[in-house]
C-alpha cells in the first residue's frame, strides 16, 4: 500500500469516527433536553405528547390539596390553568399564590410533575414563567379591549 493512500484511509477512518461521536452527543443532548411551556401554551396543545417539559406559572388560590405525599395543585398563568399532581415532598417556598415551575409529563390532561421547584426569594420568580405570565396577561388585556361595548359597534 502506497504512503499517500495509507494517509488518506488513516483520514478517513479519522473524520469517521468524528462524526460518529459528534452523532451519538447530539442525540443524547436531543434526549436531555427539557423546553418550558406556559398553561396557556399546554392548553394550546403546544406542548409534546409523551415527552418531558416544564410547565410554570403561578400555584392557583385555593387549589392545593394534600393527601399524604401526594399534593395536586393547579399552575396557571393567570389566562389558563393546568392541573398538576406530584408525590414527593414540595419545597418549603411552595405557596399559593407563589411562583412554580414542575417538571413532568402531561398525561390525560393532567401534568405529572416528577420535581416541582419553587422561587427562593420574594423578588424572583423563574423567567420563563415570569414572562408566560406577562404574555397571558397582554394577551387577555388585547382580548379586553377589543371588546365593544353594547350600542358603539359598526353598522354594516
Amino acid at each position: 500500500m502506497k504512503p499517500r493512500t495509507k494517509r488518506l484511509a488513516i483520514v478517513a477512518a479519522g473524520l469517521a469516527s468524528l462524526g460518529v461521536a459528534a452523532a451519538l452527543v447530539l442525540n443524547a443532548f436531543q434526549s436531555n433536553l427539557v423546553f418550558f411551556y406556559s398553561p396557556s401554551q399546554v392548553a394550546a396543545d403546544e406542548a409534546p405528547a409523551g415527552r418531558t417539559f416544564r410547565i410554570g406559572g403561578l400555584v392557583e388560590e385555593g387549589s392545593v390539596k394534600r393527601d399524604g405525599v401526594r399534593v395536586s395543585f393547579a399552575v396557571t398563568d393567570t389566562a389558563r390553568s393546568i392541573p398538576v399532581v406530584y408525590e414527593g415532598i414540595l419545597p418549603d417556598l411552595f405557596r399559593e399564590g407563589k411562583g412554580v415551575v414542575a417538571q413532568g409529563r402531561l398525561e390525560g390532561g393532567v401534568f405529572v410533575a416528577r420535581e416541582v421547584l419553587a422561587k427562593h426569594d420574594e423578588n424572583y420568580m423563574p423567567p420563563e414563567a415570569a414572562e408566560a405570565i406577562e404574555r397571558a396577561q397582554r394577551g387577555q388585556a388585547s382580548l379586553d379591549a377589543t371588546v365593544v361595548a353594547p350600542g358603539h359597534g359598526r353598522q354594516p
